[in-house]
């Protein structure tokens, strides 16, 4: 792959747009199949109305910590690939390879520190998420041999958003699709044939991230990449990694608070729907992740372009990309909107079947994603704080939706509604129109100044 294919700063915008957010849309896919795999295994092993039912809720468990180690690989690159871009743009690769060095360095410290945490308190920690007596065994089995595998997961979810974020996509999607690929494969040999169950499933997981994380290094010291990881920029420098971290909480409130959410509406729908509306809501919650991964990948495709051209002190580019971003997401939710007021059974069935959490679920899943078709404006300006730098919006934006709004609403809604699992559900969409407007309002100002100014920059005139 030479330069020129990924050339950021010339060619039709929405033709790199799109060529970009393809490779990371299957990526993204690709990875969210990785993580049912080893429940599709361990869901068979045998007696299945037994072992694999007790295993495959024992795994489950180790869910929340398996999105905590997600979540700080997020906090380290996710704000450090934006800003590397932006430095390339500056024509300063340098900086660039500072920043993408100091993450590293912060992955490898973060990614020891929470093996040791977790090897130390792994029992109270999933008692804490739903472990019993009965699936403890499992969890722990699992999770003490995944925990181990730390450092592989943080260096390919964490590095692998550097080479994404030069316009490597395909590289990026190939680092994903040598891990699933390994995983599928290995998961049954250790499981079944090895006899290893939940045991095997970690150790397969493990294997198969460290052959990522293998091919994510070699990429990123080889000669293709045009950001190398040099042992010079590993030193931790303050003035380097504090802005990439401050621009990473956003992504890193996003992913970590994804637990805390799940258990307050299970909690609250389980007081006043049972256990069909806490089924349902597993439904709705699987149905919203696999409807948003085109959205994100949209905006990670534009990323690059909007961060590089930012950057370069390219005013009308960036403005291409935002416009061309937010017609592309707010296109594809109101498709996806229409789709699900008007055939939601539909949806529900591709994850369920029992006749009464279908019903139930359809008539949820019309008012949990109510306003889906005005979520395309939230991702795009959002994502595109990120790409600019803008750490305090971004990170303001990411606490308002999930911690200021969706949370208390889910326990205040109730008390004006007879219908109070209806109400529970209604906490989505009223949460999610608040924040598309609040966002909508702030981008709209922001984003004008940022451009103004950098246009003054561009024409070398002293800022106001």
């Amino acid at each position: 792959m030479n330069r020129q294919s990924v050339d950021l700063g010339s060619g039709k915008v929405g033709k790199l747009l799109f060529s970009l957010a393809l490779p990371t849309i299957t990526s993204q896919v690709v990875n969210m199949l990785y993580n049912l795999v080893d429940r599709v295994y361990i869901g068979h092993m045998k007696p299945v109305d037994t072992v694999g039912a007790l295993a495959l809720t024992g795994v489950g468990v180790c869910l929340p910590v398996i999105l905590i180690i997600s979540a700080f690989a997020a906090l380290m690159a996710m704000g450090g690939a934006p800003r590397a871009s932006i430095q390339e743009g500056r024509g300063d690769i340098s900086e660039a390879e500072k920043i993408m060095g100091n993450s590293f360095t912060l992955l490898l410290t973060v990614s020891v520190v929470l093996t040791a945490v977790f090897q130390l308190f792994a029992e109270p920690l999933l008692l804490t998420f739903g472990a019993s007596e009965n699936t403890i065994g499992y969890a722990l089995s699992y999770m003490r041999i995944y925990s181990l595998g730390t450092i592989f997961v943080q260096m390919t979810l964490g590095m692998n958003s550097y080479i994404t974020a030069q316009g490597f996509t395909t590289v990026g999607m190939k680092t994903v699709l040598i891990g699933a690929g390994l995983n599928t494969v290995l998961d049954p040999i250790f499981i079944f044939l090895f006899g290893l169950g939940v045991r095997g499933a970690a150790l397969a997981t493990i294997l198969s991230q460290a052959v990522s994380a293998a091919w994510v290094l070699r990429f990123l010291t080889g000669p293709q990449t045009k950001w190398r990881l040099r042992r010079r920029n590993l030193r931790p420098q303050p003035k380097v990694f504090l802005p990439s971290l401050a621009l990473g909480l956003s992504p890193f409130i996003m992913q970590s608070t994804e637990s805390l959410i799940a258990v307050c509406f299970n909690s609250s729908l389980l007081k006043y729907g049972g256990d069909v509306a806490v089924g349902a809501m597993t439904v709705l919650t699987s149905m919203m992740q696999f409807a948003m991964m085109p959205l994100q990948g949209l905006s990670q495709g534009a990323q690059p372009i909007i961060s590089y051209n930012y950057g370069a002190r390219n005013v009308q580019r960036v403005r291409d990309a935002f416009g061309c971003l937010l017609r592309a997401c707010v296109a594809y939710a109101a498709v996806l909107w229409l789709l699900v007021q008007l055939f939601p059974r539909m949806f529900v069935l591709i994850f369920n079947n029992d006749p009464a959490l279908v019903d139930y679920a359809a008539w949820a899943l019309r008012i949990y994603m109510g306003t889906t078709c005005l979520f395309g404006v939230q991702i795009a300006c959002q994502q595109t704080f990120i790409a600019l730098g803008n750490a305090k919006t971004s990170l303001f934006l990411a606490v308002l939706r999930k911690i200021i709004l969706l949370i208390p609403l889910i326990y205040i809604l109730p008390n004006f509604f007879a219908d109070k699992a209806f109400a529970v559900f209604l906490a989505e969409p009223v949460a999610d129109f608040l924040a598309v407007t609040a966002t909508g309002t702030m981008f709209f100002f922001q984003f004008r100044q940022s451009m103004a100014e950098l246009e003054r920059e561009r024409m070398g005139k002293p800022q106001i």
